[in-house]
């Protein structure tokens, strides 16, 4: 499973710092941050977002987070007086959280609205100062999509479990409109002083067709990143079939606020740990039968997120990959909704 940010960009091993935090609220926010963006950079328009200047500022972060995971207790209860039920709502907390909290970065202002004759234009995600005295204007954005299969993948092919959402759309409204945000003349009315770099921080998951997601030739469109955290996906025809041939010890759906950092459960836990603070709830304390877990889904009709949970050393599990199994006419519907 490659969920991490390639070595040679921060200096940090981010699996190796996931493998070592504990708390899943922190384990999260050192994902969103460490992470494999989706997108590559593209200069001029749409640069990527750079949270570290040099390896000194991403290290001071990592040991940030350490220090933070032995004491989760303020991040939580931030997330206790938002209470976040969306999983871009959660991702934004967490982030606004670290700014205002975490060492280099400084949060100037988040979620600015810009209005013209009362008519709301957009918001101005986060306005950031750096240790150097650089002013960003990220736009964040969390988003889960799935390959429908066609061979010629382009962005348009990477559609939201649901079938309300495409990457190509989320990419051009994100270039067009959000990331110019900072250029209108609405903006420079407010009293920010600038110039403002526009950057886009973009992270999250891509699947695959289950006999596709973990070959190298595998071609993806030239502008998603290398490297990005991947999972695979199944109709529910195919699922018996498919987690018969998984090295898995039990099997578990993951809530939608669940699918920031892979997931580990704690040897005895029934739930996630503090999952009276925010709604994540992984009930996999043992292995779990996959036909009794297909059984169990709330709503057959729609795609869920399912994890692959293998036991660890400390008698708890670790997540092993992670998919969707989706309606057996999805990947039909999928694929016309790519052609829209």
């Amino acid at each position: 499973m490659n969920a991490a940010r390639p070595a040679d960009g921060a200096g940090v091993d981010a699996s190796g710092l996931l493998a070592r935090l504990t708390d899943p609220v922190v384990r999260d926010l050192a994902w969103l941050l460490f992470s494999a963006d989706l997108l590559r950079a593209h200069p001029p328009q749409a640069p990527l977002a750079e949270p570290w200047s040099d390896r000194a500022e991403a290290q001071a972060a990592a040991l940030w987070l350490a220090q933070l995971d032995r004491d989760p207790t303020p991040l939580r209860e931030a997330l206790a007086a938002s209470h976040p039920t969306r999983l871009g709502r959660y991702a934004e907390i967490l982030l606004d959280w670290f700014l205002e909290h975490g060492p280099a970065l400084r949060l100037v202002a988040a979620n600015v609205p810009l209005r013209r004759a009362g008519r709301t234009l957009g918001e101005c995600d986060f306005l950031v100062r750096t240790p150097d005295g650089r002013r960003l204007h990220w736009e964040l954005a969390v988003k889960c999509y799935l390959h429908t299969g066609n061979a010629s993948a382009t962005l348009a092919d990477f559609v939201g479990p649901n079938l309300r959402d495409r990457f190509d759309r989320k990419f051009a409204h994100l270039v067009d409109h959000q990331l110019r945000l900072s250029e209108r003349e609405e903006f420079v009315s407010l009293g920010y002083p600038g110039p403002w770099l526009a950057q886009m921080l973009v992270k999250g998951w891509l699947f695959y067709p289950e006999g596709t997601f973990a070959r190298a030739d595998v071609i993806d469109p030239p502008s998603i990143a290398p490297g990005h955290a991947r999972g695979w996906w199944v109709t529910r025809s195919e699922w018996s079939a498919f987690a018969a041939q998984q090295t898995a010890d039990g099997w578990s759906v993951l809530q939608r606020l669940a699918w920031l950092s892979p997931r580990r459960i704690a040897a005895g836990k029934t739930g996630a740990p503090h999952s009276d603070i925010f709604s994540v709830r992984l009930s996999l304390t043992a292995p779990v039968d996959p036909e009794a877990l297909l059984a169990s889904l709330p709503c057959p009709d729609e795609p869920a997120m399912i994890a692959a949970f293998t036991a660890d050393s400390a008698n708890g599990y670790a997540e092993h990959s992670r998919g969707f199994v989706v309606p057996d006419d999805w990947p039909a519907r999928a694929q016309a909704f790519a052609r829209e």
